[in-house]
Formats: structure tokens, sequence, C-alpha cells
């Protein structure tokens, strides 16, 4: 075995304090081809990756190698645990997976029956996203994700079928914009509640270099907020400037003659908003957060300063996904 002198290989390959730095972070570790991989190329990267960080790596490695073994690693393993992720949860699948969902929620969205699937399906598939990418350090159980599961789907369709009924008499474009008014309230819900152990228990804060210090409620529900900012800022430019992309198209001939092809047509399209919004929704907050010890629960600050005086001014925390 031989040792690259200098090379961490966590250390972030761009700037992750800026948006640009975190843009191209995420451009490379939603990498939808990577999905692709079978498990066993992925576990040859997490072993590549650990024994990078354990200080020796396979003569001949190079640093690309190193570099590309840490963008599957990244991709589909939890940051947390280090456990491989499934398939579906994976920020890598959301361009695949959402723009089918979304696609089709968009198509078909003028009866009750099919509003009521596809806000199903696609809130099936969120609460699966939301627990994967969970921040790991705070378990749930069975029980708590069934009431998170059916709450957020129980919002959705509430959402979806009233404004659905409300919006009969509105211009056909407004009626368009339901399932993303049902998307953004499921969020709100969703998340929160399939990570409500963070926000009852508190979420694990470490110092700058990782060492625990306690729990906090507050970072907590900083951390789930951003991440709900960010899952609607990814739905919202493909929801929204969609419908009325295809509301002008579909006044043309050509278009009347192939409505066969409007929901693959819309598909195609929510996948190249995706391609660029999961990357930029996911770029907008540090995934490593950070909190002032000032703005902590007063016990967990008096803690901290009673052990560290003003040596930690700020605590770090995962936020998740």
């Amino acid at each position: 075995m031989e040792t690259l002198k200098g090379f961490d290989i966590d250390a972030p390959r761009w700037d992750q304090s800026t948006f640009m730095g975190r843009l191209k972070h995420f451009f490379n570790i939603t990498d939808c081809r990577t999905v692709l991989l079978p498990d066993s190329r992925l576990d040859e990267a997490k072993a590549l990756v650990e024994s990078c960080r354990a200080g020796s790596v396979p003569p001949g490695t190079t640093e690309e190698q190193l570099h590309y073994a840490k963008k599957l690693y990244d991709s589909a393993f939890h940051p947390d645990t280090g456990d491989r992720m499934n398939l579906i949860g994976r920020m890598s699948f959301q361009v695949p997976g959402g723009m089918a969902i979304t696609g089709f929620m968009l198509q078909f969205y003028r009866t009750v029956p099919a509003v009521v699937f596809w806000q199903w399906v696609n809130q099936s598939f969120n609460a699966l996203v939301n627990y994967t990418n969970r921040n790991a350090a705070s378990p749930i159980t069975p029980k708590q994700i069934g009431v998170a599961y059916v709450t957020a789907t129980s919002t959705a369709l509430a959402t979806a079928v009233g404004l659905n009924l409300y919006t009969k008499k509105a211009p056909p474009l407004v009626a368009r914009w339901v399932p993303f008014a049902a998307v953004a309230a499921a969020n709100c819900v969703n998340i929160p509640m399939m990570r409500q152990q963070e926000i009852l228990n508190g979420i694990a804060v470490t110092d700058e270099d990782g060492n625990l210090l306690g729990h906090s409620r507050k970072a907590a529900v900083k951390g789930i907020t951003q991440v709900v900012i960010s899952r609607v800022t990814m739905a919202a430019p493909g929801m929204i400037i969609l419908p009325i992309i295809m509301q002008r198209l579909e006044k043309h001939r050509f278009m009347q003659k192939i409505t066969f092809l409007h929901g693959p047509l819309q598909v195609m399209m929510v996948g190249v908003f995706l391609i660029f919004m999961v990357p930029a929704a996911c770029s907008l907050f540090p995934q490593r957060c950070s909190m002032a010890v000032s703005k902590l629960e007063p016990e967990l600050r008096e803690s901290i300063i009673s052990q560290f005086g003003d040596r930690v001014s700020y605590v770090y925390f995962n936020k998740g996904l």
C-alpha cells in the first residue's frame, strides 16, 4: 500500500461556504448516472474511501480515481451512518423519479381520482426520500414513520382535491398550478413529521472539530426549515413555469393532434428543470449547518460556556437533505 501525502479525501473539492461551491458539489453527487451502478461498484468506492481515510491506498491509484470514489460514496452512502441508502431515496434518483411523478401530476390534474392517485404516489416517494436523507443520529420508530406518512399524504390530498374543486370555475392555468400548491403544503408537513424526533429531542451538535457538545431542538428547527425551503424551491420552477408553457403549446393545432404525447413531453421537460434545480435547491444552504451558541437553548448554552468558555462560539450539525 502507498500513502498519498497531504491528500484529505473528506476535504471539499469546492468551497462549501459559497453557493457556487456547493452547486458544483451537488451537481457532482446528484449525477443521476450513478443510480445505474451496481452495489458492488459502490462498495468498492466505499472501501477505497475508507482506505484513504486510514492513510493508505492501492498502488497506482490517482487523485482523480479517489475523487470519483468519493463522488460515488457521497451519492449512495448516508453521511451519518455510512450505510448504503436505498436507491429510490437517494438525491441522485431525484431527477428520474421526480420527473416521472411530477410530469404525470401536471398532466393528470383534471379529475379527482387522477389527482388522488398521483398525489399519493408523490407523497409515498417524498416520504421515502425524507426518511432516507434524515439526520440518522435521531432515530424514528415505525409508528412515527406511519403517522408522518399518513399525515403528509392526507394534507396533500386535502389540498389538491379541495383546490381542484375550488378552481373548477377559475382560469385553466390556475387549475394547472394546483399540483404545486399540494406539493408545497405536503412538504411543510411531511419533512417535519418524518423528522419529529429531532424537533422533540434535539439534533446532535458538535464543535468545529466534530466533538459532540449536546442536542439542540432549536438547531433541529433551523435545519428542517432550510430543508423544507430547499424542497419547495426544487419543485417550483418546473411546476409553475411548465404549466404556462403547456397552456400556450396546446393552443397550436399540431399539439392538439398529438395529445397522447403530452404526458411524455411534460415528463421530459420536468426532467430538464430538475437536472438544474435538484443541485441548485440542495445548494441554497450548507449541508453542515452552523448556529451561534448564543441562540441555543439556555441549558445547552450554559453547559457549553461552562466547559469551553469563549472558545466555542458556534455549533455545527448535519441539516440533512
